[in-house]
């Protein structure tokens, strides 16, 4: 599926939660210049590993349903990115990373 942007709760659920899929969600925002510098990276990991992961965007301010999502899993800075198997929360990353440290980081959930 690649890299999928949602602005729903049901959405999200379909994409995230129901997913057979490994999730990588990524918290974000428009304004947020470390926000910005990772979307290719994810692009990146979405088109490598097609099939295996997706790439969930949430915008925190794109809606209430977004920042009640972002409210719900604790997010409190940005870049948040919240890994998703089996439909749990395996995996809660902070911040901005170059690609192979985020690959190095998801591989566990890929290989397995």
């Amino acid at each position: 599926m690649g890299v999928i942007a949602t602005k729903t709760r049901e959405e999200f659920t379909t994409h995230a939660v129901n997913n057979n899929h490994v999730a990588l969600v990524d918290f974000w925002a428009e304004w947020c210049p470390p926000c910005r510098a990772m979307a290719p990276v994810l692009e990146q990991l979405a088109r490598k590993y097609d099939g295996t992961l997706d790439v969930i965007k949430v915008d925190i301010e794109d809606g209430h349903e977004n920042a009640q999502l972002a409210n719900e899993h604790g997010v409190q800075g940005i870049p948040n990115m919240v890994v998703y198997k089996g439909g749990k929360v395996v995996k809660n990353l902070v911040g901005m990373r170059p690609a192979p440290v985020l690959e190095s980081e998801l591989k566990e959930f890929l290989d397995a």
